[in-house]
């Protein structure tokens, strides 16, 4: 297709979407992989696409806050306010869900995840289609999420029946979840909108997720993972395991917040964006390239510590889990 969808493009994809096929889209966060919300058939085909657990619930993206009534129920004041200070953008709400929501969509639960995209190419999509698109991200399930068309291709060539192409998500990492179906707000999985943005908005401190709130995209322990190991650790640490592994003779990925190389033979180094806005964009792009370079690991630099870098350090913190600390094997 041509970059970015045109008008014809975006009446294919609807028309896809209405006769019960996935489409590709780009949202502001990543790419996702969409099926009708209110077939549960083609929303069944988004989990064998995947890969994915049929009880791991999906996102459903609406053209705007009008249609949350025919998603959910119970909407509390604190969600109207999230929405309307934050949408259209990358913000999720999970709430009551309306009785006639599919169990594909919510996983089974009393709960449904909802957003309003704010990428034109989503929006055009959405109110051409007219309805909900439940729709993850559009990589198989637990790996690197896709930030262009290029990575959805890669990931699942003909498998979907159309793929919009909208150019580079501009965050590049998923939405900020916020549960709204309890009492008191929480914040379930964190995104670009950060906490002291959430609770500036309401007015008051967001609760601490517990045992008993609603399961959603993304919060395993592992997940966005390239599938070669990936090592979480300081500068001057990566540096020191990055001679010993050549010295064995195996490849080594770095991800770095430095463009200073240093002179190791079989050593791939990427320097990442300094500031956490740019950090963020690129970071699946990296990963998956680094994935690409036929290494034995993928070294990466802790992030800062700051509020700004919260999400991204959640997601490095998950592709890491399981890889080990100082070896890949």
């Amino acid at each position: 297709m041509t970059h970015p969808a045109s008008k014809t493009d975006i009446n294919y994809a609807a028309a896809q979407l209405k006769a019960g096929e996935l489409v590709a889209f780009p949202t502001e966060t990543v790419y996702g992989l969409g099926a009708d919300a209110s077939n549960a058939e083609a929303v069944q085909k988004i989990y064998a696409a995947k890969g994915r657990p049929s009880n791991h619930p999906l996102i459903v993206h609406i053209a705007d806050a009008v249609q949350l009534a025919n998603w959910a129920r119970d909407i509390p004041p604190a969600a109207h306010v999230l929405a309307k200070t934050f949408w259209p953008g990358p913000l999720t709400l999970v709430l009551k869900r309306h009785p006639e929501v599919p169990d594909a969509v919510t996983g089974g639960q009393d709960t449904v995840a909802i957003r309003v995209p704010s990428h034109p190419v989503a929006q055009a999509l959405l109110r051409e289609f007219g309805g909900g698109v439940a729709a993850p991200s559009a990589n198989r399930f637990g790996r690197v999420s896709a930030t262009t068309a290029a990575h959805v291709r890669e990931e699942f060539g003909d498998t979907v029946a159309c793929v919009l192409d909208g150019g580079a998500a501009d965050v590049g990492i998923e939405s900020t979840i916020v549960d709204c179906s309890r009492a008191t707000p929480s914040l379930l999985r964190p995104g670009w909108i950060t906490p002291q943005q959430l609770e500036a908005a309401l007015g008051a401190p967001l609760a601490a997720p517990d045992a008993d709130a609603p399961r959603v995209s993304g919060t395993l322990e592992k997940h966005y993972s390239p599938q070669t190991p990936v090592m979480l650790m300081e500068g001057d640490l990566i540096i020191e395991l990055a001679h010993s592994l050549t010295r064995q003779g195996k490849r080594v990925a770095v991800l770095a917040r430095t463009a200073l190389q240093p002179l190791i033979e079989k050593i791939v180094w990427r320097a990442a964006p300094a500031d956490a806005a740019g950090y963020a964009h690129e970071l699946y792009a990296n990963l998956r390239e680094l994935d690409q370079a036929g290494c034995d690991a993928i070294l990466v630099e802790q992030p800062p510590e700051d509020a700004d870098w919260l999400a991204i350090r959640d997601r490095l913190n998950r592709a890491a889990a399981g890889s080990g600390e100082t070896s890949p094997d």
